[in-house]
């Protein structure tokens, strides 16, 4: 049993998770290469240094610390100013689908009415106060020249639904002050 072979292979092994941990940061791919030939030179100076069963404890070892210390290092990545670089951490504030231009400019038609161009079936054209709008209903079918009301605007898309024509027959007895 040579000890300073088995001294000298447990010093490779801890380089060798030094350089994965380094590798972290720096990102060059060497590093980890050199980690990898540093524990497996390691794991076979400890064969040779302290005979098969040092060898074989080293071996189980650094194949249940190998993949936890690698566990580790990917937990603490995303926290290292490098990771922070990679990993989108923070949500800015307007990313909904709700807030870009397009879905606001349309979020004035809820509560209006329009006539249908062409058949809803369930999706189709319909008319606006002059503005051709695609526009879904919430599953029924609706024939074109129906008038159907806004009543909500869902990721860009609006929804409409069938409205009875008005009864104007009351205006022309109405009184208005």
């Amino acid at each position: 049993m040579d000890s300073n072979m088995l001294i000298l292979g447990f010093l490779l092994i801890g380089a060798g998770f030094l350089l994965l941990s380094a590798d972290l940061f720096i990102m060059s791919g060497i590093l980890a290469l050199l980690s990898l030939g540093c524990i497996i030179a390691g794991v076979i100076l400890t064969f040779l240094g302290g005979g098969p069963s040092v060898g074989i404890v080293t071996a189980l070892a650094v194949f249940v610390a190998l993949p936890a210390t690698v566990r580790l290092l990917l937990y603490f990545w995303p926290r290292t100013p490098m990771g922070r670089n990679i990993f989108l951490t923070e949500q800015p504030e307007d990313a909904t689908v709700a807030a870009l231009p397009v879905n606001q400019e349309l979020e004035h038609l809820k509560g209006r009415i329009g006539r249908t161009l062409s058949p809803l079936r369930p999706a189709g054209m319909v008319d606006f106060d002059g503005r051709r709008i695609d526009t879904i209903t919430e599953g029924m079918m609706v024939d074109a020249g129906q008038l159907v009301r806004c009543i909500d605007v869902r990721a860009g898309k609006v929804v409409v639904r069938p409205i009875d024509k008005p009864d104007l027959g009351d205006l022309e007895t109405a009184i208005f002050k």
